[in-house]
């Protein structure tokens, strides 16, 4: 039985991973923040795990809990879009932003990574299109956008160290979903962006490594 690691599973686009690998016959693993959320994952029988991204010991507590385990797919899912203004972010903004989006990856990768060696596992990040800098369409939610790009830099790098160790890596723009975050007036289904994710996912051969993909496949310029 192949095993998924979601990051990030409370609500939106995480809880419908969790859903769809399960349907699917998956043993899925399941990170939330709050407690009670974790008891709900759990409720669905996946594996939970409480887990605060922008805290380093939750983090190092999670990789203790998963020692030994082998992951073939994982999704990075947690993450912030931080203020809606355009105007200069506070600190606390940019710092809430930036943990959650790029430092609890680069974190979180090393960990994941050495669990996806032995079977050839994939690791995906949930990017967003408005983290490049080929394809920019406007100039709003600039922290968003900055956290977006730093988290793509990481994302290449981790495909260049665990590339050769077997490991494909990609960032994935999930689309723009009718989530918490993407608002009612976005353009897709949540299990929509979801079942072409994991497609995707499935999809790709080790010549996806280091790319930059919508949810349907195809590629976007970094």
């Amino acid at each position: 039985m192949p095993t998924a690691l979601i990051i990030g599973a409370s609500r939106g686009i995480g809880l419908e991973l969790v859903r769809q690998y399960l349907a699917d016959g998956w043993r899925v693993i399941a990170t939330a923040r709050s407690e009670a959320d974790c008891k709900r994952l759990a409720g669905m029988r996946a594996h939970s795990y409480q887990l605060d991204v922008t805290s380093a010991d939750s983090i190092a507590a999670l990789g203790w809990n998963l020692d030994g385990e082998m992951i073939d797919a994982t999704f990075l899912n947690a993450g912030q879009f931080g203020p809606r203004h355009d105007g200069f972010p506070t600190q606390q903004e940019f710092d809430t932003v930036m943990h959650t989006n790029v430092l609890a990856a680069m974190r979180l990768l090393p960990l994941i990574a050495p669990m996806a060696e032995t079977v050839r596992g994939k690791i995906a990040v949930l990017s967003s299109v408005m983290g490049s800098i080929g394809q920019r369409g406007g100039a709003n939610a600039t922290l968003y956008r900055a956290s977006k790009a730093a988290l793509n830099s990481v994302l290449m790098d981790s495909a260049i160290s665990y590339g050769p160790k077997g490991v494909t890596c990609i960032a994935f723009h999930p689309g723009w979903v009718k989530t918490d975050m993407g608002g009612s007036g976005a353009e897709i289904e949540v299990d929509v962006s979801v079942r072409g994710l994991r497609a995707t996912l499935a999809k790709a051969g080790p010549e996806a490594n280091g790319t930059f993909l919508n949810y349907d496949g195809t590629p976007i310029p970094w």
